[in-house]
């Protein structure tokens, strides 16, 4: 039952950014514009997208999932410092929070990886 609720845990935290990179090909030029109003030049867009499809599937299956899932926790430590640094608006600081509690649970794949259904037992 574990190794079942560890692949859950994993699609439940790797689903948002997985959906959010293939939302971020659909609206393209419309995030490089949220991105530059924040003063962050538009070409970053593409390693964000490219992170956030390729290190959620890595995490879904278990593969090099200790990597993918700091990648991941470092994303959402330095989105939630970029993106909702005004804490003084409480939907900012939720998002700020919820991007902190991400990182969180990254952290925890960092120290214990997938312990069941992933490839990276398959290579041990």
């Amino acid at each position: 039952m574990k190794n079942i609720l560890d692949l859950i845990g994993r699609i439940f935290i790797s689903a948002i950014f997985l959906l959010s990179g293939i939302n971020k090909i659909g609206n393209y030029d419309g995030t490089i514009g949220w991105m530059e109003s924040f003063g962050l030049p538009g070409f970053f867009l593409i390693p964000a997208i490219i992170l956030e499809i390729i290190a959620p599937i890595l995490i879904i299956i278990g593969y090099q999932t200790k990597i993918a899932a700091a990648a991941l926790s470092i994303f959402c430590i330095a989105t939630a410092i970029i993106f909702h640094n005004n804490l003084g608006d409480q939907m900012q600081f939720i998002a700020f929070m919820k991007n902190i509690a991400l990182a969180g649970g990254f952290l925890f794949l960092v120290v214990n990886g997938a312990k069941g259904y992933c490839l990276d037992k398959k290579q041990s």
